[in-house]
């Protein structure tokens, strides 16, 4: 079991961007469509929004709000899929035999988004990308609260997918629209994760297990339970 405190948060989805469209959203939750809305990153300097997938738009959007106004943080980033829309676009390149885009592709590899954000930051703290599977946000939150007991007095954690390309549709089918959240970690009591056995079931979400917490956190749910596979991940709020 690992406790922690979550500070703040911030999350974005299609037309879902502030904190009162998300607790409209909690009180009366809604499927979430794709489409192709970008969240508004116009704090960035415009040469660098145009190097920016929709993806990273995302993390930025999420990101800066609770980064801004702080000391440099530890970062860890949690993505199943990462740069799938660039990483296409490279192997419809190299199947037409069109010569390859040396930025396409420094920013579609699964770090890319963290580089920017420390370059962008001046943040030279330590920062994590992981590649985890639907459960990525536990992870996330492990791989996080393991640096605030090395001593960080704060640590950022952020999860996001993009709309993967159609022709990925027979065997990608957790992401059904694109999200991005931010949570800002401190040592504490406030919640416990736990994580136990259970019997495999078919994966059939609505939301993903991030869009949940904020359901959750937003209608200050004391429990909250994601499975995945055999791992069943039990979050508690113990006062």
């Amino acid at each position: 079991m690992i406790q922690f405190e979550i500070d703040q948060w911030q999350a974005w989805a299609p037309g879902l961007a502030s904190t009162d469209d998300w607790a409209k959203w909690a009180r009366d939750p809604r499927a979430l469509e794709n489409d192709d809305v970008q969240p508004d990153v116009s704090f960035l300097p415009a040469m660098q929004r145009r190097r920016l997938s929709r993806l990273a738009r995302m993390v930025f959007a999420v990101a800066t709000p609770l980064a801004t106004g702080r000391p440099p943080m530890p970062l860890v980033y949690a993505s199943r899929h990462g740069e799938t829309a660039r990483t296409f676009a490279i192997l419809n390149d190299l199947a037409s035999e069109e010569p390859l885009s040396p930025t396409q592709f420094s920013l579609s590899v699964h770090n890319a988004i963290i580089g920017l954000w420390s370059i962008h930051q001046h943040n030279t703290c330590e920062m994590t990308a992981l590649a985890a599977e639907g459960d990525g946000l536990e992870h996330a939150v492990l791989e996080a609260t393991l640096l605030l007991g090395e001593g960080a007095p704060e640590v950022l954690v952020v999860i996001a997918e993009d709309q993967p390309p159609a022709v990925y549709a027979p065997w990608i089918n957790d992401v059904s629209f694109p999200y991005a959240v931010a949570l800002l970690l401190k040592p504490g009591q406030a919640w416990q994760l736990s994580l136990g056995a259970a019997e495999p079931t078919p994966i059939c979400t609505v939301h993903p297990h991030a869009i949940n917490l904020v359901r959750a956190l937003l209608n200050n749910q004391p429990t909250l339970q994601h499975q995945w596979g055999s791992r069943q991940w039990n979050w508690q709020q113990p006062h």
